[in-house]
Formats: C-alpha cells, sequence, structure tokens
C-alpha cells in the first residue's frame, strides 16, 4: 500500500473513532456523573485514622489494642490508641464522640440508652474474670477454714482495693456486696490501678484487690505466681449469675498457668464478664469491618477459659451487633476479599450494586447511541448540499459571476474529495459528488448556449 492511500485509511479510522467517542458523549458523561455522585454519598473509603479506647497502660485492653494497631496499620490505617481509666471511661468516650471504637465489658452498657445513641457491638471477644486476689497471712492470720478466703463477707473490715471509678469495678463490687448485705462502707475501698493495686498487695499497703481482666494482663499473671498471694474461688458463681446476668460462670483449670508448677492445684471457680468491641454508627463502616476482622485474628485461638473460635461471638453482645461484625464473624468473606486489597475490595463491595444498576439504566439510553453515530457521520456529507444550494440558487436567479460560480464549485468538489466516511456511507458522498457535477453541467451549458 503506498503512503498516500495508508495515510487516507489511518485518517478514516482515527475519525471514526472520534465520532463513536462523541456520539457516546452524552451517555458516558451522564454514567459518569452518576458514578461520582453516588460514589460522594456511599463514601467507601474510609479515613486513615481511627481513635481506639484502651485501658490503662499495662492492662489486657492496651495490649490488646497493639495488636489491633499492627493489624490495621497493614491496610494503611493508623490507630490512634486511646488510654483510659477502663471499660466504663472507654464507654463514656464513645458516647461523647472522642473515640470511634473501644472495648467495653458486660453491665457497663445502657441497652436501651446506648442503642438509641447510636453505639453497636462489633462483636463479644473474651471473658474478663472477677479476681479477688489477697495475701494468704491474713487468711492464715483470721483463722478461716482451710486457711482461705472463699466469700465475699470474709472481707468484712479489711482494705481492699477495687480499681478506679472509670473501669467500672466498682460498680460491679457495689452490686456484689449488696447481694452478700454488705455496704461499701462495711470494707475500707480504696480505687488504685491495676499495676499500683498489685504493688500495694504485694507490699501489705492492701488486704485484697479486686481486679477484672483478661489473664494477658502482666499484674494478673504475676499475682497468680506470687506465694505470698492467694485467689479467692467463687464457690457460689451459679447463684451470682442467676442474680446479675452479664455475669457467666468460668473455670481457671488446674495447672493453666504453670503446668510443671501445677499451679493452680485444682479448679478454680471465677466469675467473668464478657468484654466487647463497641463502635459508634458514625465510625466508617469499612473501619467497623476492619475491626470485626481483626478480632478473629486476635481472638480466635483457644484461652485460659475458652475453646478455639469460642470467640469472637455475637451470641452474648448486649448491644445490636453491626451488620459489618455479623458479616465478618458468621459469614462468608466474598471471593475478591482473598485476592485483592482491603481498598480494592472495600470499594468493590460498596460499589457493586451502584455499577450494576448503572449498567441496567445505561443498557436502553445506549440505543441513542447509534442515531447520534449516524447523524455525526451523515452530517460531514450533508452540511455541504446547504452551499451547493446556494451556488443553485444564485445560478437560477443569474446572480453572480458565471466563472466565480464555477470556481466555487471547484473548490467545493475539492472539499468534498477530503471527507473521509466509513464505507457503509459511501453512496451518500458520492451521491454529493454528483449533484455538483449536475449544478456545473448545468452552468456550463448556460455558458455555452
Amino acid at each position: 500500500m503506498s503512503p498516500r492511500p495508508a495515510a487516507r485509511s489511518l485518517r478514516l479510522l482515527l475519525q471514526t473513532v472520534r465520532d463513536m467517542v462523541v456520539s457516546m458523549g452524552p451517555v458516558l458523561l451522564l454514567g459518569g456523573g452518576l458514578l461520582v455522585a453516588a460514589y460522594v454519598w456511599l463514601d467507601p473509603q474510609p479515613p486513615r485514622q481511627v481513635r481506639l479506647a484502651t485501658g490503662p497502660a499495662g492492662s489486657a485492653y492496651a495490649t490488646f489494642g497493639e495488636g489491633y494497631a499492627r493489624l490495621l496499620a497493614r491496610e494503611g490505617i493508623q490507630v490512634a490508641l486511646l488510654a483510659s481509666e477502663g471499660a466504663l471511661d472507654d464507654l463514656a468516650h464513645l458516647r461523647a464522640g472522642t473515640a470511634d471504637v473501644g472495648f467495653v465489658r458486660g453491665g457497663m452498657a445502657d441497652p436501651v440508652a446506648d442503642t438509641e445513641a447510636g453505639i453497636v457491638s462489633l462483636g463479644s471477644l473474651f471473658y474478663e474474670p472477677l479476681w479477688v486476689f489477697y495475701r494468704r497471712d491474713l487468711a492464715i492470720a483470721r483463722r478461716q477454714p482451710g486457711g482461705e478466703l472463699q466469700r465475699l463477707t470474709q472481707l468484712r473490715g479489711l482494705r481492699v482495693n477495687v480499681d478506679q471509678d472509670g473501669s467500672g469495678v466498682p460498680q460491679i463490687v457495689e452490686k456484689l456486696l449488696a447481694l452478700n448485705q454488705l455496704q461499701s462502707t462495711d470494707l475500707r475501698l480504696s480505687n488504685l490501678a491495676p499495676d499500683a493495686a498489685g504493688a500495694a498487695l504485694r507490699e501489705g499497703r492492701v488486704d485484697a484487690a479486686v481486679l477484672i481482666s483478661a489473664p494477658q494482663a502482666g499484674v494478673i499473671r504475676a499475682l497468680l505466681r506470687d506465694p505470698a498471694i492467694a485467689l479467692m474461688p467463687f464457690e457460689q458463681s451459679e447463684a451470682y449469675s442467676r442474680h446479675l446476668p452479664f455475669l457467666s460462670t468460668v473455670s481457671l483449670p488446674r495447672g493453666v498457668v504453670d503446668l510443671a508448677a501445677d499451679l493452680p492445684p485444682r479448679d478454680v471457680p471465677l466469675l467473668a464478664t464478657t468484654t466487647a468491641l463497641l463502635a459508634r454508627e458514625q465510625t466508617h463502616p469499612a473501619l467497623r469491618q476492619l475491626f470485626a476482622q481483626a478480632a478473629l485474628g486476635q481472638h480466635g485461638e483457644a484461652g485460659w477459659f475458652n475453646g478455639a473460635r469460642d470467640f469472637p461471638n455475637t451470641r452474648t453482645s448486649e448491644l445490636p451487633v453491626s451488620a459489618e461484625g455479623d458479616r465478618a464473624i458468621n459469614g462468608t468473606p466474598p471471593g475478591w476479599a482473598r485476592y485483592l486489597p482491603f481498598w480494592a475490595g472495600n470499594l468493590l463491595e460498596r460499589m457493586w450494586l451502584v455499577v450494576g444498576g448503572l449498567l441496567v439504566l445505561m443498557l436502553p439510553l445506549s440505543r441513542v447511541v447509534p442515531p447520534l453515530y449516524t447523524f455525526r457521520v451523515r452530517s460531514r456529507v450533508f452540511r455541504w448540499y446547504a452551499r451547493l444550494r446556494e451556488v443553485e440558487a444564485r445560478l437560477e436567479a443569474g446572480e453572480g459571476d458565471r466563472e466565480a460560480l464555477l470556481d466555487e464549485l471547484d473548490e467545493l468538489d475539492r472539499v468534498t474529495h477530503r471527507i473521509a466516511v466509513p464505507l457503509s456511507y459511501a453512496d451518500e458522498l458520492y451521491a454529493l459528488r454528483n449533484n455538483i457535477n449536475a449544478v456545473r453541467k448545468r452552468l456550463l451549458a448556460r455558458r455555452t448556449g
């Protein structure tokens, strides 16, 4: 193929592509506008920072918070860990909007008020036993049966630490004391933080310490291994759980702390609350989904008080479980989640209905594309008829110089030879050229007549 026909073919191809793009322009513009509007409305991509309310430094909450921060950092999300006095303080941060997500133990939330305030659960995470540690020498000195304390009534008159007010422990202890017909004034109560309470107990500055924490907390493990410190069993645990439904009965298995040392030497019945991961409804759905997925990795293994996959769960939640938490814990992740990065999978998950709806909408609208394309191609031919008709009108009226009219027809003929149209429209181009030639013949015939 010679260079000239090749260049003409390339020009025709480019012209055809441009015609198609321009013809589809209105449909594409409408679809793109709707897609952008849906993206802005759905806001599928989460903010890059989220605030997680944790407990005091060294607590199990703080340890878990660091784990969540590492897991979410892999997805480009920065978790700002908000230190607090404990579960009740975490709930206060959620209510005030100063935290987006937080650890809150059972019995703290108000199922009615907090639901109305837009606080939802992402699932229950783990048991937090109620630990009552005391000094062994105290029980011996007071000549308690078996040399140990077994009931809360035996704490009467003792120096007992019940954790900080923001932890929620004082409120639970008050309920337990009331069941035993005790007043808070019957004990000499203090409110040291867990680590400080452990040190005070070992040094003899307090006689007993009540803690509610997961066994991962360093102070719990240290006190369990201290030979001078004993753990009080809750032999009436079933009765307590009947009176206070947010409490569960658990057992610290024999030897679970140290199998070689047979520590503890027997099963110890305990009471436990169930800690949940709560979030505000205003927290971005994608972030709630990420936290629920991270919970599976953080709390899915067997522990001292639960078997593998007992947690996280949605069975023991006091507040409504968000759709993201339920789907992450009880559902099956979509197939694309295995292969796509989080941001892409999240975008697909939240936009696929919109994209599908746009496709359904665009199908009938796409019917206007062929007529628009036809009009655009034919207009390149038909617009020259106006000029040809003007020449013919001047010819019929005898106006204008005949040589000038011939020059104008020649110019019009040269223009039409540069018009490129697809083969399916070539007949209209040749019809224009024939009409130009017909007018030229009439003009020449009149000139020679």
